[in-house]
């Protein structure tokens, strides 16, 4: 599938199609979403950008408010001014946020792995977390090590040789694990969600615990429906890249029924 390339972004499918913007989560690029860009790119307008710290932006430091420009930026140049908008992990705050702030923007939001509210105990976890990542990956060592283990995990995917091949060539970036814990931490996404006045699907693996927990809550908060991936994890969409897929397709596909 050819896409157009600007600056740190993926775009294919046809101009006049209902546009789909993907948010990819920590440590990797918009190459992540290669399996759903080239599968929905026959019916849609798909857009992929890195976001700051990844990618073709990683000489750029995460922090929300950049993220919040790179996805609008997205949306402006390459969408038309509004789309359906896709976000995993990291991405899934980040598009949730968006939403919240955007609603006009924003025909439609899918929510993957990133149904945990980093509010109370979770806010403190968050923090930890982060502050653990960025002081063990200023080691070049384990930071070599943690790309090696990514590398592997992308290896051991049912990805065909192509989207295998771009995921791994636009690098692995551990030390953006531990960048957005301040930014995110404390900020209550499931009442962002709330506010957010158009259709949300949440979306998770069915192995991922952590956001597993929350997923009921969020989805009632905003209105919307859970679909859980069997035998998926955290990264369902690289899991189970075809079941994945299939939801996105549907979801967009109903929003002209609502």
């Amino acid at each position: 599938m050819a896409t157009e390339s600007g600056r740190g972004v993926d775009v294919a499918g046809p101009p006049e199609a209902q546009s789909i913007v993907l948010a990819h989560g920590a440590m990797f690029t918009r190459k992540m979403w290669g399996p759903q860009r080239d599968a929905l790119a026959e019916e849609f307008r798909v857009v992929a950008p890195d976001l700051p710290g990844h990618g073709d932006r990683s000489g750029e430091s995460f922090d929300l408010e950049r993220g919040i420009a790179v996805l609008d930026d997205a949306i402006e140049s390459y969408a038309g001014g509004s789309a359906v908008l896709v976000g995993l992990s990291l991405g899934g705050y980040l598009v949730t946020e968006y939403a919240s702030r955007y609603p006009a923007k924003v025909d439609g939001l899918v929510v993957v792995g990133s149904s945990a509210n980093p509010v109370r105990g979770l806010n403190l976890a968050t923090r930890l977390t982060g502050a653990v990542v960025r002081l063990a990956t200023r080691s070049d060592l384990v930071e070599r090590a943690a790309q090696r283990l990514g590398k592997r995990w992308v290896r051991n995917r049912d990805l065909s040789p192509e989207h295998e091949r771009e995921i791994l060539e636009s690098g692995i970036f551990p030390r953006e694990f531990g960048t957005p814990g301040p930014d995110i931490a404390g900020r209550n996404a499931r009442a962002k969600l709330e506010s957010y006045p158009g259709p949300v699907l949440v979306v998770n693996g069915e192995r991922d615990a952590l956001m597993r927990r929350g997923e009921r809550e969020h989805a009632a908060a905003s209105g919307g429906d859970v679909v859980v991936l069997r035998d998926a994890g955290h990264i369902c969409n690289l899991h189970r890249p075809e079941a994945f897929t299939d939801v996105v397709r549907r979801f967009v596909r109903d929003l002209d029924g609502r």
